[in-house]
């Protein structure tokens, strides 16, 4: 009998081994045993035995990429994944990831079984993930997330970070990267190996970065400290803390317009000094963010068939996206309250002042979810429940600048921003948010032969708001309260050692954002009126797909199918000066295609690796704008790619290493109605080093260097805003509709970076 283990990475020895039948199964089972897989160190195609699609990289080839990118870059390669980043190094926040054209406020983020999306408008934000040389694998299920994740969003998949385990013994690694664009970071980290008799073994990281903007003024810089605890004892008990914080500084870059691109290229920037009245001086956008993540996930065998798996987590994040702006001592509102007093402006002339406007975010959010897992006959039974309870304190202030144009805060503190005469805190928004999830799960995996499985599943989900605006006006308080059925079901036959293919139907669901719910004051008046009457997101999505796996040779194909229903599509809005996420009800869309990747191993320690995906994704229905109709049915939807092709190869023969990856993404239209879109383009990285730890001391010494977007294509790299229409249209009903024009992030720039890793 063969018996094939699932997802386990031998970190150690670099081997990953498939698993396709029980325990309770192999138990019964004779004793003849054989190890199918492959030794694939370089990580680009990870064995998988899932009933859905998932792609996965491994250490063995993050290590060989640049040290600061982020988790978004890393899995630019893997099929159906659309990364627009503005720099190379994966500092800035702007920057997005696409799966199968969904947006990434519909792809849940965990990392150590804890969610990273922002509670509040459903984004994650990749620069603020535990360093790369701390993450053992990141994982990517295109189509679906797990039953048992915490998240709300999973439309567009689930995107998995596991942190390296503490090392046994006591050693320390320390990297130095220098690099174009003035870069400069530090990365150490310190393992204390198992501590006395305790069993437990724990590993700290600190790293520093600093670099220059690529493109414009302004430079940022990041502190990140990781830190992991764990104890593993008995029959694969283990218990686990994990702990993430980052502290970050970052300058924006400008979104142009098709118009701005036009005219000014890569120069549409920020300008790099100031003068009296200038609104548009780097330093008035620089984005300082703080964040701390905690997750102690749990596994204990409570018997030799009862399991119970928990994850508890925490986090606190601060953060202010600010922008210029200029205020009037007088004329002003609070919500519609007309202000009778002039406010005190340092450094006016002729009662107006450039300010630097605030846009803080203050959130906190923990939770747990738990599930018992009882392996009885040929079945597998999973219950499980899920609770999660945030806080997100958001505020639009302003504070003063000096003669020079600096900030006198630029973490945007409400206790330090401009006052109304009378001391209450002058706000364009002002407003709290809780929001509690409640959920319940129920699953069963039926192994009805030794290769055939059938899993069923049922998830209800309970998420409720509650909310206060504290701008006067005739909104004081909002609620909004959904719960969603989301049945699933999968099919996995392993036709022989080497060959699976799999089926499955998934539903997800997804509330707008919080955004959505609150009342906008514009002079005075309500301009846009909150409401909790917007429908949720519902999804049904299929996946048909066939795996094999063999010892030079794997691969994965997969067809797919999606219905939406009210397609809650993520966008950026002006709210008073500052760029907010905010939601569109894009109404139904159809979607389908085919992804498929393949790994071919001809030597040691080489890999040759290639990704594709076609997708078709098409607007069901005329979507409503005032009193008409705009006619884009039949539209191509936005930011999906027809076409995306990645390949890559790696190479390590224990002395020379290196790799190669490049990726085409073709064009993306930014509006419903199809009339303006981008060009498809191409990126390309290399990467070169060298293990001298045999030539050395027979400890771990690397010298590598990475060329990052090595052809440097001058292009528009994806979508940051779209819009309904950016010409003017006249609708159904015949009116004339006004266009607006969407706005884009321009593709990042080359850059090199030199890394010297030492283990002590």
């Amino acid at each position: 009998m063969t018996i094939r283990y699932s997802g386990l990475l031998l970190a150690a020895a670099g081997l990953t081994l498939p698993i396709a039948v029980s325990a309770q199964r192999a138990a019964d089972a004779p004793t003849d045993i054989r190890v199918i897989g492959h030794r694939d160190p370089e990580g680009l195609l990870p064995d998988q035995t899932e009933p859905r699609a998932v792609s996965a990289i491994s250490a063995d080839f993050i290590v060989k990429q640049a040290p600061t990118l982020n988790a978004f870059q890393l899995v630019n390669l893997l099929p159906g994944a659309n990364v627009a980043s503005s720099d190379p190094y994966g500092l800035s926040t702007s920057s997005s990831l696409t799966l199968r054209g969904l947006g990434q406020d519909e792809i849940g983020v965990l990392m150590e079984g804890a969610p990273q999306n922002d509670i509040g408008y459903y984004y994650a934000y990749p620069s603020q993930f535990a360093d790369p040389a701390n993450v053992r694998k990141i994982a990517l299920a295109q189509g679906s997330v797990d039953i048992d994740s915490p998240t709300v969003v999973g439309a567009g998949g689930l995107l998995s970070l596991t942190l390296d385990d503490p090392r046994a013994t006591r050693q320390m690694l320390a990297d130095l990267s220098l690099g174009s664009h003035d870069l400069r970071r530090v990365f150490v980290r310190v393992d204390t190996g198992t501590i006395g008799n305790t069993g437990l073994k724990a590993f700290l990281s600190y790293s520093g970065t600093r670099a220059d903007n690529w493109r414009g003024p302004g430079y940022d810089t990041r502190q990140h400290v990781d830190a992991k605890l764990l104890r593993e004892w008995g029959n694969g008990n283990r218990a686990s803390l994990a702990l993430s914080y980052n502290n970050a500084n970052s300058s924006s870059y400008r979104s142009p317009t098709l118009a701005d691109w036009q005219a000014n290229g890569r120069g549409f920037n920020y300008d790099a000094r100031y003068t009296e009245g200038n609104t548009n001086y780097w330093r008035l956008y620089r984005a300082p963010f703080r964040n701390l993540y905690a997750s102690a996930p749990v596994h204990l065998a409570l018997s030799d068939r009862l399991t119970l798996d928990s994850t508890t987590y925490l986090q606190f994040g601060y953060g202010n996206s600010p922008y210029g702006t200029q205020l009037a001592t007088t004329g002003n509102f609070l919500g519609d309250e007309e202000l009778a007093q002039p406010i005190v402006l340092p450094g006016a002339k002729d009662g107006v002042a450039t300010v630097l406007g605030n846009y803080t975010g203050d959130q906190m959010r923990m939770g747990q979810v738990g599930k018992l897992t009882l392996q009885a006959g040929i079945h597998r039974l999973t219950a499980g429940l899920w609770f999660d309870y945030g806080t997100d304190r958001v505020t639009q202030t302003y504070t003063t600048i000096d003669a020079a144009g600096r900030p006198t805060d630029r973490w945007g503190y409400r206790s330090k921003a401009i006052r109304t005469a009378d001391g209450r805190l002058l706000a364009y928004e002002n407003q709290r948010t809780v929001t509690v999830t409640k959920s319940v799960f129920l699953a069963d995996s039926i192994a009805l032969t030794p290769g055939l499985t059938v899993d069923i599943g049922f998830k209800g989900v309970n998420l409720l708001r509650n909310g206060r605006n504290y701008l006067p006006g005739p909104q004081s308080r909002v609620r909004s309260d959904s719960f969603a059925a989301l049945p699933r079901a999968a099919v996995h036959y392993a036709i022989d050692d080497r060959q699976q293919i799999f089926a499955n139907i998934t539903t997800n669901f997804r509330t707008p954002n919080e955004f959505t719910l609150y009342d906008s004051y514009y002079g005075g008046v309500v301009s846009t009126r909150g409401t909790d009457a917007l429908k949720n997101e519902y999804s049904v999505s299929q996946e048909l797909g066939y795996r094999y796996i063999g010892p030079s040779l794997s691969a994965s194909v997969t067809g797919f199918h999606y219905k939406f229903r009210n397609r809650q599509l993520a966008t950026v809005v002006d709210s008073g000066g500052a760029q907010v996420n905010s939601t569109l009800n894009a109404g139904g869309q159809t979607s389908y295609g085919i992804d498929a990747e393949i790994d071919y191993r001809p030597a040691k320690g080489v890999s040759v690796y290639v990704s594709g995906e076609y997708l078709r994704a098409r607007i069901d229905d005329d979507l409503p704008v005032g009193a008409d109709y705009l006619p884009t049915r039949g539209k191509r939807a936005v930011s999906s790619p027809t076409l995306q092709i990645g390949a890559g190869s790696t190479y390590d023969d224990g002395h020379l290493f290196g790799s190669i990856t490049g990726k085409y993404v073709g064009r993306q239209y930014a509006t419903f109605m199809n009339d303006e879109s981008i060009p498809g383009y191409a990126t390309l990285d290399l990467s070169i080093g060298v293990h001298l730890a045999d030539w050395l001391d027979g400890k771990r010494t690397d010298l590598r260097l990475n060329a990052i977007n090595v052809i440097d294509p001058h292009v528009l790299a994806g979508v940051q805003a779209v819009s309904t229409n950016a010409r003017d249209v006249v609708g159904r009903g015949g009116t004339a509709i006004t266009g607006n024009a969407p706005a884009y992030y321009i593709g990042s720039g080359a850059a090199v970076v030199a890394t010297v890793s030492r283990a002590f």
